[in-house]
């Protein structure tokens, strides 16, 4: 029975003009299913964009966590490090900061994996628990020994949660709103470094105070491994999993009745339940996937090589030379960012993924050019700070309307679905790995070479991103991920 019903579905696909198969847009889209109202794509149309909503919302906890621990130990370390006993010691500080780094790329590493075997909603409780024994090791303990174990546990839910959410949210947006929906991540990232912002204001002057902040974040976590509960799984993971039955329950909750059919014939084109667990990690690194995993990998290697971290690392030294308090410059940044993650949200599904990345990256390069120019020596005293914190916060705000939210999204939309966790995690892991590399040549470099080149050098890859978007990236904007997955596969 439920082969007839695959085999009804596929061939009302058929019938249906091929010229509507592969629109260029979504505007497109929505015409040609309107003009076909009397035949078979009447009861496609498009789904509700309320009814895979809340689950949206739930699985962006993990990426409110993820802002929220990069965040927690800014204006903590100082009043952690005299209770524990560590202050004044630089390695044990930057060990506090690093041992989270080295968990998450643990974590990014084994993402793939658990949420192909588990399953995604298992994927975010698996991400929660690890952040919830974390944060309480580091609130409670007395030694440094025990925070730094406490970080590395909640490195670990770091680097799981945001592949997760990635997949996830890809997977069940309708694709009219996916890169609206997408952006979500992005923002909720944005609101999760702006509370630890919030929260850590009292620790420099109440004992104690950085206890509580890490107590805080188990709370969104606890929520997290709670409401996934009651979310819907992603039907893509189960239509591989061969799971028909319990795909078409959950494409119910998530778009209606009258959209299951259409939506099972799709995914039984390429998500073949026979090959789930045939991925081998050799397999992402050549042959057919190739070309994939290296635009993945290579997107998220320039995301970093743009220099974003140094960026937010040096922006309080900026602003503090500008006279501005260190607390007021994080603000300032934080709200610049979240305001752009809002204003790529509202673009995009309207202007589309590479548009974003172009002009995300052309204007990241723009920022360094006037960082580069305040390091000059003919610019007059006067100028160099507003040169300065102008380039810092265009930056921001260039990298979030594009370089920040659009690669998770467009990875998780272009991987094919036999590969696609495993792609992710794949390219999460080479994304910690430049950060962390970013991270600790960044100080050198601006010691040894200055502040002029060190920014020359992130404008030059911003540039290079330009060039290698334009050349590599296809737009996504509008096409459901089986749509991208035969314009993007080889045959062979």
């Amino acid at each position: 029975m439920r082969g007839g019903r695959l085999a009804d579905a596929y061939s009302m696909y058929k019938r249906a003009s091929i010229k509507h198969h592969f629109t260029d847009d979504y505007e497109d889209r929505e015409e040609s299913l309107g003009s076909l109202q009397n035949g078979v794509w009447k009861e496609i149309g498009n789904p509700s964009w309320k009814r895979p909503l809340p689950h949206i919302l739930v699985a962006i906890i993990s990426s409110l966590l993820f802002g929220y621990h990069l965040g927690v130990v800014n204006d903590t370390l100082e009043s952690m490090s005299l209770d524990l006993g560590f202050s004044g010691s630089t390695l044990a500080e930057g060990l506090v900061v690093s041992t989270c780094l080295g968990g998450a790329f643990l974590g990014s590493i084994f993402s793939g994996w658990i949420a192909d075997g588990v399953g995604r909603r298992r994927g975010f409780q698996l991400c929660a628990l690890p952040m919830i024994i974390g944060a309480s090791m580091s609130a409670a303990t007395s030694t440094l020994g025990v925070m730094l174990l406490g970080r590395l546990f909640v490195g670990i839910g770091m680097g799981l949660g945001p592949a997760v959410a990635a997949l996830y949210v890809a997977e069940v947006s309708p694709a009219f709103v996916r890169g609206t929906y997408g952006s979500f991540t992005q923002i909720a990232t944005c609101l999760g470094l702006l509370g630890a912002l919030l929260v850590g204001i009292p620790a420099k002057d109440t004992v104690g105070w950085w206890r509580v902040c890490f107590w805080i974040s188990t709370i969104p976590a606890a929520i997290l491994a709670v409401l996934m509960e009651f979310c819907a799984e992603s039907p893509h993971w189960l239509v591989k999993g061969g799971r028909i039955d319990l795909a078409e329950e959950e494409l119910d909750k998530l778009m209606g009745a009258s959209h299951v059919k259409y939506a099972i014939a799709e995914m039984s084109k390429t998500d073949k339940g026979d090959e789930v667990d045939n991925v081998r990690f050799g397999e992402l690194l050549y042959g057919r996937h190739f070309k994939v995993v290296f635009i993945g990998s290579a997107l998220f290697a320039l995301q970093q090589l743009s220099g974003i971290n140094a960026v937010f690392y040096f922006s309080s030294t900026v602003f503090k030379k500008a006279g501005v308090p260190s607390d007021t410059a994080n603000t300032c940044v934080g709200i610049v960012n979240l305001t752009g993650s809002i204003i790529a949200m509202i673009l995009m599904d309207r202007l589309g993924r590479k548009v974003l990345l172009i002009g995300s990256f052309l204007g990241m390069a723009v920022a360094t050019g006037l960082q580069v120019t305040a390091a000059s020596s003919f610019v007059p005293s006067f100028a160099v700070l507003y040169l300065s914190v102008g380039g810092t916060l265009l930056y921001v705000l260039a990298f979030s309307l594009g370089a920040g939210p659009v690669p998770s999204l467009l990875l998780s939309e272009i991987f094919p679905g036999r590969i696609r966790a495993k792609a992710m995690a794949l390219c999460m892991a080479a994304h910690w790995v430049i950060n962390f590399l970013v991270g600790l040549l960044f100080l050198p470099m601006l010691e040894h070479l200055g502040p002029q080149i060190v920014y020359a050098i992130f404008a030059g890859f911003c540039l290079l991103a330009v060039v290698f978007v334009k050349k590599n990236v296809v737009e996504t904007k509008g096409k459901t991920l089986q749509e991208i997955e035969f314009a993007l596969l080889p045959s062979h």
